[in-house]
This record gives C-alpha cells, structure tokens and sequence, in this order.
C-alpha cells in the first residue's frame, strides 16, 4: 500500500503554517476562574419522561426551540452583516479534549499527551466568543466526554448564556445518564460519529457497540428538545457500512452528514502513526467505488433522506476526489486506472461540479468561499485560536482568547490554496449561507412557514427549493390557464 503525502497543500503555504513562527504563540494567562456546578435535574418531570415507543412521522418543534436556533445561528448572522470588521464568528469549536478513547487509523486530531482543557481557559473561551457575537458552540476533541462532569459544566454554563450548543462524539461514553444530564442542561445537537456497522481495524467508531447509549438518546431528544445526526466519514473501506447506516439513519428518523476521507492538509508530528499502509485512504482505483457510494447518496437525498449536504455537495465529492489528491486526471483518467481519458474525461469535467481549470490550463478543486477565521473559530486546548479544524497542528501565530491576531489578507492569501484541499461540510454550509437573499428565504420557508418540521436539510437544498418552488406553481397555473382557455373555446365553438 503506497504511503500517503505529508501534507496536500503548497510547499510556501505549509512553511509559513509550520515553520515560520519565531517562539510558541502566546498562552493566555491564567486567571484561575471556574465553572459553576450545575444544578440536575433542572427539569425533574424531563428525567422522568422515557419518551415516545416510536418516533413521531414529522418532527414538531416548539417554538422556544425555534427562537433557540435563530438566537444561536441567525442573529449572530445580523450583527455580522452590519458591525465593522472581519472577525465576527457565528460558529466556533471548542476542544474540550485533544485526547481521545479510540483510534480511527483516519484521524490525526488527537493526542494522548495533550493536557485537556481547564476550567479557567473553557469559561473564559465562552465569554470571549459571546463579547464577540458568537453563539453555536461545538464540543470537540479527540472525545469531548471524556472528562463528562466537565462537559456537563460547559454545557451549562454555555447554554445559560444562550448558545446553541452542538457535541461532537463516538457515544462510547455517552450513557444515558450523560446523556441526560448534558440534555438537561441546554444540549441542542448530538453528532454522532460512526464510520462502520460493528467495530473493524482501522474503523473503531461502530454502532453495534453504542447501541443501546442510541436507543435512550433517540426516545430522549423528544424529551429534552435536541437533534441527533450521525456524521460518516466516507473511506475506501466502509462503503457498504455508509449504505447500511443510512438507511438505518432513515429508518430512525436520524438526519446524516457526510465526510471524504482525507489525509492530513499540513504535517502532523510523530503522534500520528498511521500515515503509511492505511486502509481507510482513497486511491485512484478506489474512484468508482466512490462514486457509486455517491450516486446512491444523492438518490437517498432526492427520495426525502434527512442529510445536511446538500446534492450538489455530495456531487462534487467526485471533483473532491480526483483533484485534492494532486494525482495527475489526465494520465489516470477519470476511473483512476487508465481508463476513461480522452472525450470521456472531457465529459465528466463538464459534467461535475467543483472542478475549475486555471490560466495555465491546471486542474483543481474549485474555491468555495470559506470564512474559517472571519465567522468560524477553533479554540485549542491551551486557549490558543486558530481559523479552523484543519489547522490544529499548525504553529503560525493567530493569537489566543485575550487577544487575536487573525487578518484578512493573511487568510484570503491561505485559502487560495487550503480550499483546494478541504471538503469541511460546516464551514461549506457557512460560506454558502452568508449572503442576505439565501438567509432571507430560508427563514421565510424553513422557520416561519415550516417551523422546522421537514427535519434536517441542507441550507442550500433549502434554498434553491424555495427558488423552485414558485417557478413550479408558476409553470402549473399557466398550464391549467391554457387548459381553461382551451375548453371555453371548444364550448364556445360547440355552442
């Protein structure tokens, strides 16, 4: 098995993120602050309800539970649009962890010698997000619940003071008495990760293990008010799993979210081990393969599945592949073996979204106009910031929670190469969404109109509903118009 590259982006861009800083970035100075205890139950008659024996066919939220996601995701919005400056974050992730109790062979994002995070630095994490506008906040790691009296305390404290708050997990340790206590307290999403249907090598993250921590986190989310999703990871060895697991996904009334696998953006150090003879990386020969997975995911997608990409998304999953790889398209043509070149290839490259050719007739994976570092935000362990989930590792000085260095032509001169390799779902959905007329229909169909009750989509199938919607009804009057004024006439002529 063929050894994967160090890192995908440009020689100058991966120098600059790794190897251009003078000292470590700065620390943010202790200040010995703590958390709150919460109090549990806050809500006795909650802990008590078991739930529902089935799930309802549509989902009817309440509407506190509505004002919930606008305060957490629209306002924060508004106020970017109008206040002066570039750093208004809407999203941020938040590393309780960087440990973590499994090792998926795809994930360098976590390190058992990394201290978890403190107190001092989560409460004062939360208080700079929310002087900065900020309100979704993901919980993250390595595993987020390993420490769980901590996260309960996050959540906590977080949710009281109006964060829409969304935990990321492998549910190993989320038994159903986490789990109701981080309900309890304000938890607005689990995201689920699973990558296979029972445990394998290279793929620990499973449901038959978490099963029944699922089946109480199911009949609960009624209960208490949150949404689980599970977030899937598509690697060249789980195909048949990601099939399984979305229709039982679709069976359970649990909204999907999709991932590629990709190898490290920039140099990871010696903690991640398994950059070589990997099973879960993509290879050329694999492209088929994948591409078949997808076309099933934009069927299930069209039929009415629950999944937070978008069709058009899952589409350029095919672009994503070919192109972020830096394997040569023209030589291995679009199967990936040889084959498929020539007018083929010519085909699909008009065919597929995502794929751009440049001034000197170059390939790549089209820009998609991320706004890591403008209005997303990741908060390391230690209290330092950098732009986003890829850029954990990297040692280039964005500043920490007392005070940010993060500049716009740094970042607009980053992400002309950083998005050619980065298929990031939420912060794809974040750029697609930061614009006015998009906001504005979404908020008229989704929350207004449906409250909610079409479950989870993705904001751009939403949107571009809403556009096909009226041309529908337009093009379906206009017919029965032209049926109408036919009859008359024959009525007419007949009299």
């Amino acid at each position: 098995m063929a050894a994967a590259p160090k890192f995908r982006i440009d020689v100058d861009i991966h120098n600059l993120l790794i190897n251009s800083a003078s000292a470590p970035v700065a620390l943010p100075e202790p200040k010995g602050l703590t958390l709150p205890e919460p109090v549990f139950p806050q809500y006795p008659e909650k802990l008590k309800d078991p739930g529902p024996d089935s799930p309802p066919e549509k989902r009817d939220w309440t509407w506190p539970l509505v004002y919930r996601s606008m305060r957490g995701w629209l306002f924060p919005y508004m106020k970017s649009r109008v206040l002066p400056g570039v750093f208004h974050p809407i999203t941020a992730y938040l590393f309780l962890e960087y440990k973590c109790n499994l090792d998926c062979w795809y994930c360098w994002a976590y390190n058992n010698k990394v201290k978890g995070m403190t107190e001092d630095v989560a409460r004062r994490s939360i208080d700079w997000l929310y002087d900065h506008g900020c309100r979704v906040l993901a919980l993250m790691g390595g595993e987020p619940l390993l420490r769980p009296q901590f996260a309960h305390k996050v959540v906590n404290y977080a949710a009281k003071k109006g964060f829409w708050i969304y935990i990321g997990t492998n549910a190993r340790l989320l038994r159903p008495d986490v789990a109701d206590r981080l309900g309890d307290a304000g938890a607005a999403v689990f995201n689920f990760a699973v990558d296979a249907w029972d445990e394998k090598p290279s793929l620990p993250k499973a449901l038959v293990p978490v099963r029944k921590h699922l089946d109480h986190l199911l009949k609960k989310q009624y209960v208490y008010g949150y949404m689980v999703f599970f977030n899937m990871n598509i690697c060249r060895n789980n195909t048949e799993d990601i099939r399984l697991l979305t229709e039982f996904a679709h069976d359970s009334h649990i909204a999907t979210d999709y991932h590629i696998n990709e190898t490290p953006m920039i140099e990871q150090d010696e903690h991640f081990k398994h950059l070589y003879d990997n099973p879960t990386y993509i290879r050329p020969e694999d492209w088929p393969q994948i591409d078949s997975l997808v076309d099933y995911l934009i069927d299930a997608n069209k039929r009415g599945y629950q999944m937070v990409n978008s069709v058009q998304r899952l589409q350029e999953i095919k672009a994503f592949i070919r192109m972020a790889s830096g394997s040569d398209l023209k030589r291995l043509g679009w199967n990936g073996d040889g084959t498929g070149t020539n007018g083929d290839l010519a085909r699909h490259l008009i065919d597929t979204p995502g794929i751009v050719q440049d001034s000197n007739g170059e390939l790549h994976f089209a820009e998609w106009n991320c706004r890591a570092g403008q209005n997303n935000v990741i908060i390391r362990t230690d209290g330092t910031v950098a732009p986003c989930f890829p850029m954990y590792a990297s040692t280039y000085d964005w500043g920490n929670i007392d005070h940010h260095k993060f500049e716009s032509g740094q970042l607009e001169s980053m992400k002309k190469t950083c998005q050619q390799h980065c298929f990031s779902t939420l912060n794809h959905n974040l750029a697609y969404c930061y614009n006015d007329a998009r906001v504005i229909k979404f908020v008229w169909t989704n929350l207004v109109q449906n409250r909610l009750k079409g479950g989870a989509r993705s904001f751009e199938d939403y949107t571009r509903k809403a556009d096909e919607e009226p041309a529908a009804l337009a093009a379906k009057a206009s017919g029965n118009g032209s049926h109408a004024a036919n009859g008359n006439g024959r009525d007419a002529q007949a009299a």
